[in-house]
């Protein structure tokens, strides 16, 4: 009885460690992009390889993103001197004068870019709805995409996690 306990904790232990060598070889890519923020900076993904990347698609309309906000200037100014880096980038139906306005009165620290022409929800896999939030590990790959409002307690490990591992 106690070998057949020990082969079946075995193959358990062999499918766990399969799946998580599966799971990370197949992370994808994060896209070969080139953000423009509104304050005209160009910044390219590529140019941020080592650092944890989060690309946050919101629109100023978005009552989830609104709620969001708060939370992610609190991971800016928790670990943006640890190696994170934000990326908030607005719908192409957000109006920039409307982007500008929110990102002042919100005082949001983090870049904003525009994608006026779709390009950049494009690249991520044609984003539709908003909030919708990436995680680029150090490694350049997508690590995490959640549609919807995030779960903050759980994006703080997860980023702390890739912060310490990047160092």
């Amino acid at each position: 009885m106690n070998y057949k306990i020990v082969l079946l904790n075995l193959l358990i232990i062999a499918i766990a460690i399969s799946g998580w060598v599966w799971y990370r070889q197949a992370l994808t890519p994060a896209p070969e992009i080139t953000f423009t923020t509104i304050t005209d900076k160009k910044i390219a993904l590529k140019d941020l390889l080592g650092k944890t990347i989060l690309i946050n698609f919101w629109a100023t309309d978005c009552k989830s993103c609104i709620e969001e906000v708060p939370h992610l200037i609190e991971l800016y100014e928790n670990y943006h001197l640890r190696g994170l880096e934000i990326i908030a980038v607005n719908m192409y139906y957000d109006l920039p004068n409307h982007v500008v306005a929110m990102t002042t009165a919100q005082r949001i620290p983090y870049h904003v870019a525009l994608d006026l022409r779709s390009e950049h929800a494009a690249a991520f896999g044609d984003v539709q709805l908003t909030p919708t939030t990436f995680v680029i590990n150090p490694q350049g790959k997508i690590s995490f995409k959640k549609t919807g409002m995030f779960d903050v307690l759980a994006m703080k490990k997860r980023i702390e996690t890739l912060v310490s591992n990047s160092l």
